[in-house]
């Protein structure tokens, strides 16, 4: 079912303004420190904000609901992991991040063990994020789909080339700044679907209670100590303690939010503060998925779901009054942009300051930041090429995209952490332990049924303990 005029009018107005809002910032840009990093004059809370919108994907808005609706609360205990993480980047990897003028997360490695090294932990890096970004590309094509009735193709264009716009023409500045409106308002937009539902369901508050009571819904706490379960207590604090140290203390996409603070204090101040807000948009998405639980347990639909990840997108399309739908579709997209519009650039980051710039030395600014924007239109056609093969595997795209990262993340963790913890290891010890770890968790993504909550982890361990070893017999 497509929207109204009315509605789609305003998606087409809103999209249109944070377009051209984000690609203003363009005389700003004068240097790779401009483009990449914000000329490091952004406030902490403007970075915070835009490390929660990193998080809080298109993949959490359709994804986190559809969690709940199949299950309960339990991913909440994964939250409870990524407070732990914070205090491990911020006392273990920030201080390293802030001594000397750094740009990417990857050339840490390159000052601490070396090139090679460097250019293999990038190289994971690209890989990890345009993999689990084309994943996120096809969730939004989900979304469109649904309100536009547009092809996969059709939805996955149009997103992309509005993101690209702003991105090439603003850069990080760009990225940031969007980010802080486009929060606001999805969180606006999620706050509406909360309590529109409460007066959707039968019985209201009282009823959604009722039915969660029943069917265990509410439940948060699993201390079974499982491995092939997903969300339990143990996985929660431990691997999504290690899932976030990886993903915001040695992803790009995260440590360029980081390294655009003023200073390692306003650093540390937008990763604190950040955890607050992720908490609590978390638990709001996780009881709007069993709020429609409840509405649809009353009202079912005339046709079962293609999955679990449309039933927010059909609620807000087929339930919602003209113009709050229009604009809630359009936070929602708006959302999506941001984080595809980050990931662009932490991409284009990597691969000019990390590569091209090593290979092509002597040039000026200008020549390195026009190579900047023509490097974002690339990435952009890859994620667009990912999103299309993402459409064939038939899982839920929020923890598809989890999985992907955390089967690599687990790697670069353990690299990172034999930089800054050790000073025995070596560059040749990290690269053996790099290629076991990513072998290994291969192999147990592929041939075992332990969750993915605890890929990061067991990767971290098997990278660090084998990259030890291997530096004692290289020593």
């Amino acid at each position: 079912m497509k929207l109204g005029w009315i509605d789609l009018s305003v998606i087409a107005v809103y999209l249109a303004g944070i377009t051209a809002f984000g690609a203003r910032f363009r005389g700003r840009q004068h240097s790779l420190k401009d483009y990449f990093l914000g000329g490091r004059t952004i406030p902490w809370w403007a970075i915070a904000l835009s490390i929660v919108s990193a998080e809080t994907s298109i993949l959490t808005i359709i994804g986190t609901p559809a969690i709940a609706y199949a299950g309960n609360l339990g991913f909440l205990q994964v939250v409870f992991g990524y407070l732990l993480a914070r205090v491990v980047i911020s006392t273990v990897l920030l201080p390293h991040y802030f001594h000397g003028e750094l740009y990417t997360a990857y050339q840490l490695i390159d000052r601490r063990f070396g090139a090679r090294l460097k250019r293999l932990t990038a190289a994971a890096f690209l890989v990890i994020r345009g993999l689990a970004e084309g994943v996120r590309v096809f969730a939004i094509s989900i979304l469109v789909g649904i309100v536009l009735g547009t092809g996969q193709l059709t939805s996955v264009v149009i997103i992309t080339i509005l993101t690209l716009f702003y991105t090439f023409e603003g850069g990080m500045t760009a990225v940031i700044w969007t980010d802080v409106i486009q929060m606001f308002i999805y969180v606006a937009g999620a706050a509406l679907s909360f309590f529109l539902l409460l007066h959707r369901v039968p019985g209201g508050w009282h009823e959604t209670v009722a039915l969660a009571a029943a069917t265990s819904k509410f439940s948060i706490f699993d201390f079974s100590f499982d491995l092939t379960k997903a969300y339990t207590f143990w996985a929660g604090l431990l691997g999504g303690m290690f899932l976030t140290t990886a993903s915001h203390g040695t992803d790009q996409l995260m440590v360029q939010r980081l390294l655009s603070a003023r200073d390692e204090r306003d650093s540390r101040k937008a990763l604190y503060g950040s955890w607050i807000v992720i908490l609590v948009q978390f638990t709001l998405f996780l009881v709007i998925g069993v709020m429609l639980f409840a509405y649809y347990r009353h009202f079912p639909p005339a046709t079962p779901f293609a999955s679990n990840d449309a039933i927010f997108p059909t609620f807000i399309v087929t339930q919602f009054p003209p113009v709050a739908a229009g604009l809630v579709i359009a936070a929602i997209l708006a959302a999506a942009m941001s984080n595809l519009s980050a990931a662009l650039n932490s991409l284009a980051s990597t691969s000019v300051v990390d590569f091209y710039r090593s290979w092509a030395a002597g040039h000026d600014e200008s020549h390195y930041l026009r190579v900047s924007r023509f490097a974002t239109l690339g990435w952009g056609v890859v994620l667009v090429g990912v999103a299309l093969a993402a459409s064939r595997f038939h899982r839920s795209v929020f923890e598809m995209g989890l999985s992907i990262a955390s089967v690599a993340y687990g790697a670069l963790l353990g690299v990172f952490l034999m930089g800054v913890l050790t000073k025995r290891a070596t560059q040749n010890g990290a690269i053996v332990g790099m290629v076991v770890g990513l072998i290994t968790m291969v192999g147990v993504s592929t041939y075992t049924h332990v969750a993915f909550t605890w890929y990061v982890l067991i990767g971290t361990a098997v990278t660090f303990s084998v990259g030890m070893l291997a530096s004692e017999r290289t020593s």
